[in-house]
């Protein structure tokens, strides 16, 4: 099985065990393929958890679950040193925490302090953990998704603007439709009746996603699109160049990782679709997920309604193909 057709099954798998959510799973292969981070935000019940639990599982992959709480820790993430007796002798031994796993379900994560959101800082960036003075490497597959319920608002810290920007995806998780919702009822009743710990075989091995990731990288994106990129960017730090609302919407524009994630996410899109190029469309598909947490909009817009989607709809009828 070649890596494209390894990545097709996993979102067929995915897509029969998360009903509804199509949009989800395919975020998530393009954020796997792109070696990046998501956030998932959507009220609960909309099976955030289960599509990282399923991606965790269709790939044979350790997953580590954090459920993020106001007393939470840092060392409660990554772990700490403790003092063990070893021959006889007492040692510290370092004690890794749940982080050093293939999938990290950051579940909830704006309930817990900056200081423990920020402990995932170095390991979501630089794919190691300090402690101690020490520096201690992450699995070579690794990959945080967190979920946070944006309707709940007390006991909440709201994410910093240094630590939503290094998640390369923000994707909204709704509710299903009427007849998806009936087959997830279905579903979850076949389910009761399955033995415990009986789950469907991975249906690819974690060398599938380096092999695909090597792929991706060797998709052909022209100068055009890659203007075209740097020009989306530009408009959201220049806005009052455009004849438009934009000047009135945004205060802060995107950062150069908007561009980095437009142009690796868009190949991984086009790579997921068969295509050995990337066209704009490909950029236009996956704008929202990659621009839409770095927009920091003006007061003045958010007291009209204008929400960070408004703002993408607008920039990409300003901005044309070079």
């Amino acid at each position: 099985m070649d890596p494209l057709e390894a990545f097709q099954e996993m979102q067929k798998a995915m897509e029969r065990s998360v009903i509804g959510q199509p949009r989800v799973v395919h975020t998530l292969l393009i954020a796997l393929l792109t070696n990046g981070n998501v956030l998932l935000e959507g009220v609960p019940g909309t099976a955030k958890t289960r599509s990282i639990k399923t991606l965790a599982h269709t790939l044979d992959a350790e997953l580590g679950r954090i459920q993020f709480t106001p007393d939470l820790l840092p060392s409660d993430i990554t772990g700490t040193e403790i003092y063990r007796e070893i021959g006889g002798r007492h040692k510290l031994v370092f004690e890794p925490g749940p982080v050093f796993n293939n999938f990290i379900l950051a579940d909830e994560i704006n309930r817990a302090p900056p200081k423990v959101q920020s402990a995932l800082l170095e390991a979501m960036e630089e794919r190691q953990v300090t402690i101690a003075g020490k520096t201690y490497p992450l699995p070579r597959l690794f990959m945080v998704l967190a979920t946070q319920n944006p309707i709940e608002h007390e006991g909440t810290f709201p994410l910093p603007e240094a630590q939503t920007d290094r998640f390369v995806m923000k994707v909204p998780v709704g509710y299903p439709e009427d007849d998806a919702e009936l087959d997830v009822i279905r579903l979850v009743r076949g389910e009761e009746l399955l033995p415990p710990d009986t789950a469907a075989a991975p249906v690819a091995d974690q060398e599938a996603v380096f092999e695909a990731r090597k792929a991706v990288h060797e998709i052909y994106i022209s100068e055009n699109v890659e203007r075209y990129i740097v020009s989306l960017v530009q408009a959201t730090r220049h806005p009052e160049v455009y004849e438009s609302d934009l000047k009135q919407w945004i205060e802060v524009g995107a950062s150069p990782r908007a561009g980095i994630a437009l142009d690796k996410c868009a190949r991984a899109h086009a790579w997921l679709s068969g295509r050995k190029f990337a066209d704009p469309d490909d950029v236009r598909s996956v704008v929202y997920e990659v621009m839409r947490h770095r927009l920091i909009l003006t007061y003045e817009a958010v007291a009209e309604g204008v929400t960070p989607d408004d703002t993408i709809r607008e920039l990409l009828k300003q901005v044309a193909v070079a």
